[in-house]
């Protein structure tokens, strides 16, 4: 076992943000929140996998690779050919998301179960996957004051914490991400693997843009900074997680809503 004791401040600020010569994959990386990520992965020099469905057109100079998410064995198929490609695996995010909103006794079981397997048993797939190709990047056991070597973020929903009129199974299918993100990261820290969520508020992208101009309104008015937020705001977030600003920060969610939960 190799002891590794870091009591060093690490360097300029920009060297814990640079992220030359690690391998990311995004799950939904074709979405607004996924290419936002990609984006900033790659401007601090990551080597980025975009996992989303056949036919979505992947982010620039993103390496993209048709998945259906809520299928394991292409889950398991791709995060192998990336492997095999890059020769490891340092950072995994999780943002495919949908919504089949619906009060509770009008919605259909179908719907129900397709948010489920895309927005959580999605996440297990992935993890179950990427789990053992991160633990033989990170190869030794890390203990108590050393650095980590990993990074898992699954991006969840404020609705997961509060609940929603409208949206029993998306609310549930965040929730159950941050208890994911909480138990994994009981069980990876050992690795040297990070494992957190971000909640966001409302976010603008395609899938609140066909939300009615007044929930739109209720959610800046909700916010103590009065605004909604955008893509790359929780990219920001993402990016501070997945680096090594971020590398004693394991178990949490970050809410990224402008306030909005407390407002």
């Amino acid at each position: 076992m190799t002891t590794t004791n870091d009591t060093s401040p690490g360097g300029p600020i920009g060297s814990f943000l640079d992220l030359s010569g690690r391998v990311a994959v995004v799950a939904g990386g074709a979405g607004a929140i996924g290419a936002a990520i990609c984006d900033r992965l790659l401007e601090c020099g990551a080597t980025v996998f975009c996992l989303d469905r056949p036919g979505q057109p992947a982010p620039p100079l993103t390496k993209p690779i048709a998945c259906d998410v809520t299928d394991a064995a292409a889950v398991a198929t791709a995060l192998g050919d990336a492997d095999q490609t890059a020769g490891r695996l340092d950072i995994v995010i999780h943002a495919a998301g949908i919504t089949r909103d619906a009060r509770l006794w009008k919605a259909a079981s179908d719907d129900w179960n397709l948010v489920l397997a895309t927005n959580l048993t999605s996440a297990f797939h992935l993890l179950h996957a990427a789990v053992p190709l991160m633990r033989r990047t990170c190869s030794t056991v890390v203990p108590a004051g050393g650095t980590g070597g990993g990074s898992i973020v699954l991006i969840s929903s404020i609705n997961g914490e509060r609940g929603k009129v409208g949206q029993s199974s998306y609310a549930a299918s965040k929730a159950g991400l941050n208890a994911l993100a909480r138990t994994a990261a009981r069980e990876l820290g050992v690795f040297g693997i990070r494992v957190n969520a971000i909640a966001p508020g409302w976010i603008d992208t395609p899938m609140t843009s066909n939300v009615p101009p007044e929930a739109r309104q209720r959610a800046i008015d909700e916010s103590p900074l009065g605004r909604v937020g955008r893509p790359d705001d929780v990219a920001r977030a993402a990016l501070f997680l997945a680096s090594d600003l971020g590398r004693h920060v394991t178990g949490q969610v970050l809410r990224v809503d402008g306030g909005q939960l407390i407002g």
